[in-house]
């Protein structure tokens, strides 16, 4: 991972928002609120909690929820705070390797698609654990590799066919880096997790043109700033070269290509 992996900020946040939010995030946000509602959980913590995605899902399933809703980003947490209007969240910057908060405070701890980013993870699992009260479950997703998220691998293939000897590689590096199950099992337990489950999900990403999914990838992810690195213009270079692309295996009309993410919950 290298610095500019986490920085989310300037034009990312609303490209994100805009573009990747309904293609990729908002599926597993309303599935990882219905695994919230059967673990019957009230006192939540969200890590990682973007643009609120996941937040608005958790509020809809559990009417009674308290959301502690915290991420890295100032700026990211700007546009949640005025997407999701609601007294029963509250926001916070907060790094997930140093918690600001008591032991045992919550009886959820939610995290999608924001592990891959923590520098150690088994110090990240391990402060989610202490602010868990017993019985409390720790629930978070990682995206499978890039061979089984069809978008993120064609975009990737096509800017890697752009700058075939300085290839950026944040889609391979870290969204799509940590897709092994058995690792982030064991560093779970390493953290003291006792009980680790993990599922496979297969969704379907959506968008309304390759388009639309070429800017959500090269505009609002970190990928964006090494394209820019390359030089000027690259970054309309890339967003043109992603979209041809996908129009070339997806077809000229809306996007409709498979996306798997392994969902975990520790106890």
């Amino acid at each position: 991972m290298t610095p500019t992996d986490v920085q989310f900020a300037g034009s990312i946040p609303d490209r994100y928002d805009r573009y990747l939010v309904p293609m990729f995030f908002a599926p597993y946000a309303e599935d990882l609120a219905r695994r919230a509602r059967r673990l019957g959980a009230r006192r939540v913590l969200e890590i990682a909690a973007g643009t609120g995605v996941v937040t608005a899902a958790l509020l809809d399933a559990i009417p009674d929820a308290e959301v502690e809703a915290t991420d890295l980003n100032d700026e990211m947490l700007t546009r949640a705070s005025a997407r999701v209007a609601d007294r029963r969240v509250r926001w916070s910057r907060a790094d997930a390797l140093r918690l600001p908060f008591d032991l045992g405070r919550f009886d959820l701890v939610a995290c999608q698609f924001g592990a891959m980013f923590f520098p150690d993870r088994v110090a990240a699992f391990r402060e989610a654990r202490r602010v868990l009260a017993p019985g409390g479950a720790y629930v978070l997703s990682v995206w499978d590799g890039l061979a089984r998220n069809d978008v993120a691998r064609i975009v990737s293939d096509a800017l890697t066919a752009l700058f075939p000897h300085d290839p950026p590689l944040f889609m391979a590096r870290t969204p799509h880096g940590h897709g092994d199950p058995a690792a982030l099992e064991r560093e779970l337990r390493a953290s003291g997790f006792g009980r680790v489950e993990h599922e496979v999900v297969a969704l379907r990403s959506q968008a309304a043109s390759a388009r639309d999914a070429a800017l959500g990838l090269c505009e609002g992810t970190p990928l964006r700033h090494e394209i820019l690195t390359r030089g000027p213009g690259r970054l309309a270079d890339a967003v043109e070269a992603a979209t041809r692309a996908l129009r070339a295996e997806l077809g000229e009309g809306a996007i409709d290509a498979e996306m798997c993410a392994f969902v975990f919950t520790a106890r």
